[in-house]
């Protein structure tokens, strides 16, 4: 029984009446989870699914996700999340890669992908469940099978080194690269997770990130770690957020930067109604303004902390109360077990306060990228995996991240940190969003250039945002262009993509 499964199922035992999961007015304890999950095994088991086998997932958020997780810990089958809304021929690489042989989606989704017409899917020779539709092969509870007692008859022998999840980087588009996580790395980072913020049994906490995503499969697992309550959202809006923290009275969540953006705008128009249960929030994904923090702290009135990390590594930096007040612009220092390392355009390892590529060492890495041993081996520097971000550290170890590296804007020969940049705009009161990247110029090679989402479209004033930028960023920092936009280009988690504002902005 894997490290997964036994604390699950003690959680269980020992407190079968207490609720389990929320979502979206779906209740359930975790007596009848568990019950759910045994049921879920052998129906998975009687179709011919076994140990170690690949299987890709579509569905949206909700407790049947949960279900399968819980299942595929206990059967070692190995899950491969993808965003449902996906285009087939996406769907059919990132399958490819991760060696698919099963599918269980919703009726829609599986729907888009029979109807494609294209052949793509013959390799995926295995059973296709589906959940909801009138012909669901996988309904929750109507066609699954009852367990037998204790529900023991459908442990395929899984251990703790499997691999669990395999999770894509970049959407699954162009070359997906399956990152590969074991059951153990999975029950390590909850676990991780669960001491760093003081997580208990008396925790509810929120999901309100896609589960596909690493971080919203961590936040549901911490609560069945722990005894306590996962709370999940079947979809993000900032009203909802506060509606869903307030009514089902959420004490911890990790919720990425962009999202709390948009609630601390929600907040500010009046939007709090008397929200007093959280204890702590983590944000993530990107540093946060000061403003926007100082607006939340005030508002929610809780502990606040911010982290960088990554899918292959999760959270190699904390960030707490304290350490914001003398560094703001931090995202905190390595977490216990991890090192971090910065290392320059040689590859050698800079002083405190130089700028280059973040590495690090986790006792929580991934295993590799799915039978892809080149992209391993350059995603390594000895123990220590390449980011790809760009940051600094100070003498005292705290991190300052700048941006990915493969955004950075060299401009005359000096590398610009589009984090510096974001971070002078967004002090601006005019400024709702922003991102900075390159563009080609022929004397200068790169330029800065920003979009800018304004407050106010009607007022924004760009003279007046240029003469802030004059006065607090060096004259090789300066912003050469500025798009003002509706919205930013994001991913499905909130990640600003900004080689789309390369190409929508180039020849401009």
């Amino acid at each position: 029984m894997t490290l997964i499964t036994h604390a699950f199922q003690s959680a269980a035992r020992m407190s079968p009446g207490k609720r389990a999961i929320w979502c979206e007015g779906t209740s359930m304890t975790y007596e009848e989870l568990a019950n759910l999950v045994s049921r879920c095994s052998l129906l998975m088991v009687r179709r011919g699914v076994r140990r170690g086998e690949h299987v890709g997932v579509l569905l949206p958020n909700g407790v049947e996700f949960v279900v399968l997780m819980l299942t595929a810990a206990r059967l070692g089958v190995v899950l491969v999340p993808l965003n449902s809304s996906l285009p087939p021929p996406a769907v059919a690489r990132a399958f490819r890669a991760a060696d698919v042989k099963h599918v269980v989606g919703s009726s829609d989704a599986l729907e888009a992908l029979t109807s494609s017409r294209l052949g793509e899917f013959s390799f995926v020779d295995g059973v296709w469940l589906e959940i909801g539709g009138e012909r669901a092969s996988m309904g929750f509870p109507g066609s699954l099978p009852e367990a037998p007692p204790r529900g023991g008859a459908a442990d395929l022998g899984a251990r703790d080194d499997d691999p669990f999840i395999l999770t894509m980087t970049s959407g699954a588009t162009g070359d997906p690269k399956p990152i590969v996580l074991t059951q153990r790395v999975k029950f390590e980072r909850a676990r991780a997770a669960a001491d760093l913020y003081g997580v208990s049994a008396e925790d509810r906490v929120l999901a309100a990130t896609p589960l596909y995503h690493s971080l919203a499969e961590r936040l549901v697992l911490i609560p069945m770690l722990t005894r306590g309550t996962s709370i999940l959202m079947a979809k993000f809006s900032p009203s909802a957020w506060l509606s869903c923290v307030r009514d089902q009275r959420v004490t911890f969540t990790i919720a990425v930067s962009t999202q709390l953006r948009q609630i601390s705008e929600a907040l500010t128009a009046g939007g709090s109604q008397s929200i007093d249960s959280l204890r702590c929030i983590v944000s993530s994904s990107a540093l946060l303004e000061g403003a926007v923090k100082r607006r939340l702290i005030e508002a929610l009135g809780c502990r606040f902390h911010e982290c960088y990390g990554t899918s292959e590594i999760a959270i190699a930096s904390d960030l707490d109360a304290d350490g914001a007040k003398t560094r703001p612009k931090s995202v905190g220092k390595a977490i216990a077990g991890v090192d971090i390392k910065i290392l320059g355009d040689n590859d050698q390892v800079v002083e405190p306060g130089a700028a280059g590529e973040i590495v690090c060492s986790s006792p929580m890495m991934f295993a590799g990228y799915h039978k892809r041993a080149d992209m391993t081996r350059d995603a390594m520097w000895g123990r220590y995996f390449r980011t790809g971000d760009l940051g600094k550290l100070d003498k005292d170890g705290y991190l300052y991240f700048l941006g990915r590296k493969k955004d950075i804007i060299i401009t005359g020969g000096i590398n610009v940190y589009p984090a510096d940049v974001e971070l002078t705009l967004m002090e601006h009161s005019s400024v709702a969003e922003c991102a900075a990247f390159p563009l080609r110029d022929d004397r200068l090679g790169e330029i800065v250039a920003v979009a800018v989402v304004p407050r106010d479209a009607r007022s924004f004033d760009q003279r007046a945002l240029r003469i802030h930028c004059g006065r607090t960023l060096a004259d090789f920092q300066q912003p050469r262009r500025v798009f003002v936009v509706n919205q930013l280009p994001k991913n499905s988690i909130g990640k600003t993509m900004k080689q789309a504002l390369v190409a929508r902005f180039a020849g401009t």
